[in-house]
């Protein structure tokens, strides 16, 4: 199950859960948007993050093996929905995962986010890393989720390369959303990759 299922990663991810044969669902906050979630081969789910229950979002992750974080408030959205979207549907998913029973929670962070923005940073940009790194922290200290971190460098559309840098620090980078995407389904697992910084 992914929050923030029409978002780009997401989407990327929803094709390639699908195409390993994976049943895959994408929650989604306006219906317009499930058209898109059906041609990737996701069940669309159709809850706004910023206002449902726990027990409602819970319901949806019933039976899910995991449960991926990838929303985000987007280009143009102010210093608050980063903290309402970014931090609090983050701390509201894996709330419902817990009480869901789905143990395996991947976050699509933001490299920077484990750090104060330094001085000059663009006051919505430093409220989205602030935003990340709370939700960060957050999903850290629950000992009731098998979670994953990663925080991917600056994103770009080019096709993926099928490699990634994954390291506690790997320094600044760019990396394509489909590598970020083809790097979710081993973090599904038991076996997932290790919390970390990657580009």
């Amino acid at each position: 199950m992914s929050g923030g299922g029409h978002g780009q990663i997401a989407l990327r991810l929803e094709r390639l859960l699908r195409a390993r044969g994976d049943e895959v669902a994408g929650i989604i906050r306006r219906p317009e948007q499930a058209g898109d979630l059906l041609a990737a081969g996701a069940e669309p789910v159709v809850c706004d993050l910023e206002s449902a229950a726990v027990a409602d979002v819970a319901r949806h992750l019933e039976a899910a093996d995991a449960a991926v974080f990838a929303a985000g408030a987007g280009p143009g959205s102010g210093e608050a929905r980063k903290d309402t979207v970014d931090r609090a549907a983050c701390a509201l998913f894996a709330d419902a995962a817990e009480a869901a029973g789905v143990r395996r929670f991947i976050v699509v962070s933001a490299m920077g986010a484990d750090r104060e923005p330094p001085a000059g940073t663009d006051p919505v940009f430093a409220a989205y890393l602030r935003a990340k790194g709370a939700a960060d922290a957050d999903v850290r200290s629950r000992a009731g989720l098998d979670w994953s971190v990663l925080r991917p460098g600056r994103l770009t559309d080019d096709p993926g390369t099928g490699r990634v840098a994954l390291a506690e620090s790997t320094g600044r980078g760019d990396v394509t959303r489909d590598d970020v995407a083809a790097v979710l389904p081993p973090c599904s697992t038991n076996r997932g990759l290790p919390d970390g910084h990657w580009s």
